[in-house]
């Protein structure tokens, strides 16, 4: 189930990639990317940070076509996708789900402590929006409005607690993904977001 979903997820990535690119007027190159930063970038950050090698993608080379070819097919789609903006939202709410479990079991593997293992949870979950938003020359949504990294965060914290009282695969991880899916769409329709910070020194 875990891996579907990835893959379902990386593919909606992409394509959010895309456009993300076509409002800052890229070329084809530009695009796919931008398409594969978002879908593949959280995953390469968490490999490089703790030094998982190979980096998972060159292992599957088939991901880097899925990506490529779901940003160029943006392109061709684009005008069509606004009628499927609520699919997009839930698709992309499930993906930080699962690349927040993913990033987890990952470090859980390689034997680094809780709070590492938070880490690369929350890194892959949200580092590819941060790469789109960066190189699309504008401050990452899940800094300043979206209810999004919390939301990873606490998958994170379900997902290592249940598998620390002896809870299986099976429970903990329906149950992270109903938390993680609740918590994102809730965020979504009711508008709820962390409060900001403001500042602006006054030389005298």
């Amino acid at each position: 189930m875990l891996t579907t979903i990835y893959l379902i997820a990386i593919v909606a990535e992409a394509m959010s990639g895309a456009l993300a690119a076509g409002r800052r007027n890229m070329d084809a190159f530009g695009v796919a990317v931008i398409a594969f930063v978002t879908a593949l970038g959280g995953g390469t950050v968490r490999d490089l940070v703790l030094g998982h090698f190979p980096l998972s993608w060159t292992q599957h080379p088939e991901y880097i076509y899925l990506v490529i070819g779901a940003g160029l097919a943006t392109i061709l789609l684009a005008r069509h996708l606004h009628h499927l903006k609520r699919l997009f939202l839930v698709l992309d709410a499930l993906g930080l789900v699962a690349f927040s479990v993913i990033g987890c079991q990952v470090a859980l593997a390689m034997g680094y402590a809780l709070p590492v293992v938070v880490m690369a949870g929350m890194i892959t979950g949200i580092c590819g929006g941060v790469l789109r938003d960066v190189l699309c020359n504008q401050v990452p949504v899940v800094f300043r409005r979206e209810l999004y990294a919390s939301v990873s965060l606490a998958v994170c914290a379900l997902y290592l607690g249940l598998q620390a009282v002896g809870v299986g695969q099976q429970i903990a991880l329906p149950a992270a993904f109903g938390l993680g899916l609740s918590l994102r769409m809730a965020a979504l329709w009711r508008g709820w977001k962390l409060p900001t910070f403001s500042y602006r020194e006054r030389w005298e």
